[in-house]
């Protein structure tokens, strides 16, 4: 059975960290809907002065956290030394577990511009206080499927054809592709009938299930086996994500996630005592 529509979201711009503007595609009241994914943000933008002020120390606890830049770098560091680059092409697929203290610093490309997403998944109960880990993709890491007619698309998570992105031990099973498609091009995909699915258009423009759809539109899909986008005269381009739902209690605080409000009021005691990093993290382990 075709998946059909939902509901449709554009998202609305907001300031986060120490002054980033960027645009929340979704989170928070409608979270419910997209389980197990949590909240997706568009950094994309073209003025230094919409980024560079970055998001500083913070923390994190019961979530992952998946950043995909296409544009641009973004330093990265934690309270334990570790510390990166995400370049452009790159993902960081990032299990905050039992709890993590880091900084994220964009700091765009040589002519101003920085263009990311960032999306975040929640952890089930049973894994939420697991060692936290970094794992990061390099653009050459991630494979490309080029399909009869000329899509083409990265796979980061999940399986394409006989096509396996490298992220394959993730709980919610995401899956999470990269779809170009040039003018005229369908896409049809099979989905899990019980898997959260959705698309998010950063290019370009198109149909889905009769209702036309350009950049910075998110779809979210009904059940169903499959879903298709056909792109419009001028091509598209979207991320396509999908999970299995956890059908658990939440309870959110800014940068953590748990099951209770007494789980949650204990991680922001422990951040406040010094006692919230639980376990030592190894980057890229």
């Amino acid at each position: 059975m075709r998946r059909a529509i939902k509901a449709i979201y554009k998202g609305e711009p907001v300031t986060e960290g120490a002054g980033v503007k960027l645009r929340r595609v979704f989170g928070y009241s409608e979270a419910p809907d997209f389980d197990p994914f949590l909240m997706l943000d568009d950094f994309r933008s073209d003025q230094p002065k919409d980024f560079q002020r970055g998001f500083p120390w913070h923390p994190h606890r019961g979530i992952e956290t998946i950043t995909y830049v296409i544009r641009g770098d973004v330093e990265h560091a934690d309270s334990l030394g570790n510390k990166g680059v995400i370049s452009s092409g790159d993902v960081q697929w990032m299990t905050a577990g039992s709890g993590i203290v880091h900084q994220e610093m964009p700091k765009g490309d040589a002519h101003g511009s920085m263009h990311g997403f960032q999306l975040w998944a929640n952890l089930p109960a049973s894994e939420k206080m697991m060692p936290p880990r970094y794992r990061g993709l390099t653009a050459k890491e991630i494979p490309e499927v080029q399909l009869p007619g000329g899509a083409r698309i990265k796979v980061i998570a999940g399986l394409l054809d006989t096509v396996r992105g490298p992220m394959d031990d993730i709980v919610i099973q995401p899956e999470y592709l990269d779809c170009d498609l040039p003018a005229g091009v369908q896409f049809v995909h099979a989905v899990p009938r019980d898997h959260t699915a959705f698309i998010y258009v950063i290019a370009g423009e198109g149909v889905v299930a009769k209702e036309a759809v350009q950049n910075r539109t998110l779809v979210l899909f009904d059940s169903g086996d499959t879903l298709d986008v056909t792109a419009g005269t001028a091509g598209i381009r979207f991320l396509l994500l999908s999970g299995k739902p956890l059908a658990e209690p939440i309870a959110w605080r800014g940068p953590i996630v748990m099951n209770t409000k007494a789980e949650l009021d204990l991680a922001f005691e422990e951040y406040h005592k010094g006692t919230f990093i639980k376990h030592s993290i190894n980057l890229n382990s």
